[in-house]
């Protein structure tokens, strides 16, 4: 194996694209033969211009060596396409990177279904209950649920899949040090803690327009399956879909009302062949064979149907009942009592605030928040918002 500074000067050298770096390494075995290659050899590689044979007589190793040292420093793990760990669902892809930086517990991807949730940021109630349902199904189904952990329709299927204590993967379109969207920065230490991050890009990437389309071939080629929750007729949901497609991989939709904006995405899928979603088992079942032991349709089932099926509720209750803490609240955690005492019954609170106020992780945030909402004490309203629905007596 060539040392590790040859792949990062490889994988971060200007002017050269996937494909490029790709010819040269069939050619030359490794990133250190290229890197001492003669200029007339660098020319024998197919389809190298001259522009990109300029480009590799660049030799100085500083970019490369700030990489090594910002990985070393961030515990951050550096798989290169040569090494056993590196997913060969990934690899067979048409344009694989030749590099992956890797934050958390690596999975052995092609032993596991792996499945990718997918779809729009500007998700409706409708969507982020089919999101976590699927989340919560599939994670607790024995898949490991993979997405690009986006704000919308990804964030809410990674925080269900985290709360069903499933594994979970984030791939970026930044460095897997740079949170983005900020709002989601708690989600990326859970994930990191109870997952993996992972990018093409190195740490300290600034999230780039450009970068995400490129990361979700990433989200379908980790993944034996991909499906779409909600996707408007435009959507980087439909990108992924399609890179899908062209991997080979399966794809599933969620359908919805033929007049909703954000289901024509979706709709069209399933038109043209995708399989429909209604519930984790509609994608699980087509891998019980595959992954024998691994997947169960009762694990999809043991969360109550009403956790998901209805949208958050708009709005508090005009005249909230009484609840006592004493009396009615012993069934109750010490995390679901103290959340109780800090929402209010009206202009509901963010997660985000919640956590700060409480000094409860994240996780366990959610998963409070989640009983409270089955027992109809607290309600969600848009936004992401939390209130308490009932007057709390001590």
């Amino acid at each position: 194996m060539a040392s590790l500074k040859y792949w990062l000067w490889l994988a971060s050298l200007k002017g050269l694209g996937g494909q490029t770096r790709l010819a040269l390494l069939r050619h030359f075995g490794d990133p250190e033969s290229v890197y001492y290659a003669d200029p007339g050899e660098i020319r024998l590689v197919e389809h190298i211009t001259k522009e990109q044979s300029a480009a590799l007589e660049n030799k100085s190793m500083k970019t490369a060596e700030k990489i090594l040292a910002d990985c070393q420093s961030l515990d951050v793990r550096v798989l290169t396409i040569h090494d056993g760990e590196y997913p060969g669902r990934l690899k067979n892809i048409y344009d694989p990177p030749i590099v992956l930086y890797c934050r958390g517990r690596l999975p052995v991807f092609d032993e596991e279904a792996a499945v990718a949730v997918v779809g729009t940021r500007g998700c409706t109630p409708y969507g982020v209950a089919c999101a976590r349902k699927l989340g919560h199904g599939l994670a607790r189904g024995g898949a490991v649920v993979v997405s690009g952990l986006a704000a919308g329709i990804d964030a809410e299927a990674t925080q269900a899949a985290l709360m069903a204590g499933g594994f979970t993967v984030g791939v970026l379109g930044n460095g897997v040090d740079v949170p983005y969207p900020y709002a989601c920065r708690r989600l990326y230490e859970d994930l990191a803690m109870a997952g993996v991050l992972i990018s093409e890009y190195p740490p300290g990437t600034r999230p780039l327009g450009g970068h995400f389309p490129a990361r979700n071939r990433i989200i379908s080629g980790l993944s034996v399956a991909t499906v779409v929750v909600e996707a408007p007729e435009k959507s980087g949901a439909l990108i992924t879909a399609e890179l899908a497609l062209d991997q080979g991989r399966d794809l599933f939709a969620v359908p919805g009302p033929i007049d909703a904006p954000n289901s024509i995405g979706c709709n069209r899928l399933i038109r043209d062949g995708a399989g429909v979603a209604s519930d984790a088992w509609d994608i699980l079942r087509e891998y019980e064979g595959r992954f024998p032991g691994k997947l169960t349709p009762e694990g999809t089932h043991e969360t109550p149907p009403e956790r998901f099926a209805a949208p958050p509720v708009p709005a508090a209750k005009p005249v909230p009942p009484a609840y006592s803490l004493k009396k009615d609240g012993q069934g109750l955690t010490d995390d679901q009592i103290a959340l109780l005492r800090l929402l209010p019954a009206e202009e509901g609170a963010y997660i985000d605030d919640l956590v700060e106020e409480s000094g409860i992780p994240t996780r366990r945030v959610l998963s409070a928040l989640t009983m409270l909402e089955i027992d109809e004490l607290v309600a969600q309203q848009s936004g992401k918002r939390y209130i308490r629905t009932v007057t709390i007596t001590e």
